[in-house]
């Protein structure tokens, strides 16, 4: 830390006597005495003869993140439901559940091969209706963060998995699974005839 000169003014010296000025303090106590009259002028600083070639320029560097792209409006999961007699029966036990499969604690990447996997097998055995558990997702009332965002990677991603073009000619419907088969933490799937 350097030493001050005390003969030199500080270069806002003028902005802080015009400010000060205008201000009432709250004590009195302390207050320093203002001269009347012009302020004085800030002392020019004449260069010191260069010793050094400037520094040169370093080129920008890149940004740390990409440039923010908004998403297409045509990239929105298209709302596939099962047909609500049929979401009913199942429900209540009338139409059986051919396979199920849990995809709590995968991430992203492991679920989503998973559960590629799991429905080309089952609609090459011709099975109709499976259930997807992915969870409800953790619910934090301290992390701000999480209470903005929607609960649940995993449920919220199904839809949008089941919707892509290597799984969408297989898949019919879906929705979401009664109270009985994990609620809002699983999906009944209903895939199409072979």
């Amino acid at each position: 830390m350097s030493k001050r000169d005390p003969k030199r003014l500080p270069h806002d010296f003028h902005l802080w006597t015009a400010v000060a000025s205008t201000i009432d303090p709250l004590r009195r106590k302390g207050l320093l005495k203002m001269a009347v009259g012009p302020l004085p002028l800030p002392v020019e600083e004449k260069p010191a003869a260069a010793t050094k070639p400037p520094p040169k320029r370093k080129p920008p560097r890149q940004p740390f993140l990409p440039p923010y792209q908004a998403p297409l409006p045509s990239a929105a999961a298209p709302e596939k439901a099962v047909d609500p007699s049929i979401r009913k029966k199942v429900g209540r036990g009338r139409i059986e559940i051919d396979g199920r499969i849990d995809l709590h604690g995968m991430t992203q990447t492991e679920a989503r091969g998973a559960l590629h996997r799991f429905i080309h097998a089952r609609f090459s055995r011709g099975d109709r209706t499976v259930l997807v558990i992915t969870g409800k997702g953790v619910k934090t009332d301290s992390d701000y963060i999480a209470a903005m965002t929607e609960r649940g990677v995993l449920r919220t991603m199904l839809p949008i998995w089941l919707s892509e073009p290597s799984l969408s000619p297989m898949v019919s419907g879906w929705s979401v699974a009664a109270r009985g088969h994990g609620g809002e933490g699983a999906w009944y799937v209903r895939l199409r005839r072979a």
